[in-house]
């Protein structure tokens, strides 16, 4: 009978034991596994968010700041930029396009975006992927607006539906824009970025909504502009949040930026997205580092566990281990077969670590996709996570050498010796 199957029969007459120390083992490598796949998944969302743009103009202002409002639209601008700024530095000749956005109004809490046909053409995220639609169109009439995938599943909108905007950012305004309600004209489908969380409007609307507004008051019913008039009025901007810069050459990005943040007619700061989306990253992927740890940690109370188990079986295994030094088995044999059944809890416990990390990724993707914005792609493992099963597995093999000394120190005696 070989080492294998000898330490599998032990296994089996002892199975209540072996099945819950291989589950606590398969529950933490689980719990390992799964936090390493959310974490880089999370890491590749948050910095793909923008792609494709060479830098993005605001004014002047930190740079995280201006990353924080320009494209996660969260908080707000320092100040706008003129109209006339916008087009004559959109102008330079190395400019290949730009996408203007104006911030300001929302709707049940989501971010009302100001911007023009080029978002459609031009705006890339995730591996250099363009935004589609999953139902409807580009906005292509003054009152047209498209919603991102989240606000149309969270609230229920659809194709069609006329909605009224709210006027600043909070989530239940008091001041709406009721004389002036919008069709949706299209819905987008999930990107996983901030996209998904907006309702993108032409600014020529953003400028129909405030046409009658002063100083941020609602109109007075004698002055107020009627829906159907303001179509006819100039709705060209005079101003913008920020916009999206796409160069012919990224050779000329640092030139194109100098000029940006040396410009005399206005205070601005242009950025590079991808190296401030990593500086954000630096701020925020502390939170992920330490709940990294506390999985390790699981992992090694799970071991600790399995260590323990078999320390403790030991002693009701001692007459076993002499009956098979009676029958021939030699101490290597019996070390052997320690250690092959160590291996055993290892192995199996993280190949059904494996099964059940894939069962929580299929249960939580489209829970996580929906509330968080964060597609997670279930593939198959990575080298990275390789590595960690084989490290798993090496460090049970350690461990179990432990318990596998002690049985190779017991002599034959001291199992069929009856202690009183």
């Amino acid at each position: 009978m070989s080492i294998l199957h000898l330490a599998v029969k032990s296994l089996s007459n002892r199975k209540a034991t072996a099945l819950l120390t291989i589950f606590s083992i398969a529950i933490s490598v689980a719990l390992l596994l799964g936090v390493e796949r959310v974490r880089v998944e999370a890491r590749n969302s948050f910095t793909s968010t923008v792609s494709g743009t060479d830098l993005v103009v605001g004014a002047r202002s930190s740079s995280l700041n201006l990353l924080l409002y320009s494209v996660f639209h969260m908080g707000n601008a320092t100040n706008n930029i003129t109209w006339e700024t916008y087009q004559d530095l959109s102008s330079n000749k190395a400019v290949a396009w730009t996408i203007p956005i104006a911030l300001g109004d929302s709707h049940q809490g989501y971010r009302v975006v100001g911007t023009a046909q080029s978002l459609f053409e031009h705006f890339r995220f995730g591996d250099n992927q363009p935004i589609n639609f999953s139902n409807g169109k580009p906005f292509d009439d003054l009152y047209d607006a498209v919603i991102g995938s989240e606000v149309a599943a969270a609230v229920g909108y659809r194709v069609g539906q006329e909605i009224v905007l709210s006027h600043g950012v909070e989530s239940r305004s008091l001041q709406t824009h009721q004389d002036k309600p919008f069709r949706i004209s299209g819905v987008l489908k999930p990107t996983g970025t901030p996209m998904d969380r907006v309702i993108m409007i032409s600014l020529e609307g953003i400028e129909a909504l405030h046409i009658d507004w002063v100083n941020g008051a609602a109109p007075n019913a004698l002055f107020s502009v009627s829906a159907d008039r303001a179509r006819a009025m100039d709705l060209q901007p005079s101003s913008i949040t920020a916009y999206f810069v796409g160069l012919k050459s990224r050779v000329a990005a640092f030139r194109y930026q100098r000029a940006v943040n040396e410009y005399r007619q206005e205070a601005l700061t242009a950025i590079l997205p991808g190296v401030a989306l990593g500086e954000l990253w630096q701020l925020v992927g502390s939170a992920e580092k330490a709940l990294l740890a506390v999985s390790v940690m699981v992992v090694v109370a799970g071991l600790v566990g399995m260590l323990t188990t078999i320390l403790t079986s030991l002693n009701e295994r001692r007459r076993e281990m002499a009956i098979l030094r009676s029958v021939g088995a030699r101490p290597g044999h019996i070390f052997t077969l320690m250690m092959t059944e160590s291996l055993i809890y290892a192995i199996t416990g993280t190949l059904l670590g494996f099964l059940l990390m894939y069962g929580m990724l299929f249960a939580i993707q489209p829970v996580v996709q929906m509330q968080l914005g964060l597609h997670i792609t279930i593939a198959l493992p990575g080298i990275f996570e390789l590595i960690l099963a084989v490290a798993i597995i090496v460090s049970a093999t350690i461990l179990g050498a432990v318990p596998a000394w002690r049985a190779y120190k017991n002599s034959l005696a001291d199992g069929l010796t009856v202690r009183l």
